[in-house]
């Protein structure tokens, strides 16, 4: 018995229709499925992102010209859930630069304290910024920070900008995560 030709075309027409409509269907699923996976992504499984940085660092150019002593920073903040704190505690070396004693960073030249209240984070870059107490140079109360930190280790910049002097600061120990 042959089947009829008419038969064979409407068969084949369902068919495509059928493959269209499939077609349709799978772009829709792999769209949605992908941009689930990148919110899924994006926002680390619904958390906030967090910042964890400490370390030494070294102050580029040290106190400048024209004596350029070098200064060196211990530093330390976390940030999670929309609260955080930084420590920066500058040291310098007590005897001057060629004499005995002048590697050693030993003179509390600068604290810097306080709550961070806000955090933005951009690529590889974070940047935080509060509110600070702050010991030695640029001293007083409330005073506001913004710290810019690479994400990475040894060789990462840190920035710390306060009481209107800038500091700009290679990491040698320490790690800046989020």
């Amino acid at each position: 018995m042959k089947i009829p030709e008419f038969v064979c075309m409407n068969v084949c027409q369902v068919w495509r229709q059928a493959m269209k409509q499939f077609k349709k269907l799978i772009l829709v699923f792999g769209v949605v499925g992908l941009a689930t996976g990148c919110f899924v992504w994006a926002d680390g499984e619904g958390h906030e992102k967090a910042l964890q940085a400490g370390g030494t660092t070294l102050v580029t150019g040290g106190t400048g010209a024209p004596s350029f002593v070098p200064v060196t920073t211990r530093f330390a903040a976390h940030w999670r859930n929309g609260q955080g704190r930084l420590e920066c505690l500058a040291l310098a070396p007590s005897a001057p630069g060629g004499s005995p004693g002048s590697g050693l960073f030993d003179t509390n030249a600068m604290y810097v304290t306080g709550p961070i209240t806000s955090a933005d984070f951009n690529g590889a870059v974070a940047t935080v910024k509060g509110t600070a107490t702050v010991t030695g140079l640029g001293a007083g109360s409330n005073l506001p920070f913004t710290a810019i930190a690479e994400r990475g280790g040894p060789g990462t910049r840190f920035v710390l900008i306060v009481s209107g002097l800038t500091f700009d600061e290679v990491v040698l120990e320490g790690q800046i995560t989020f």
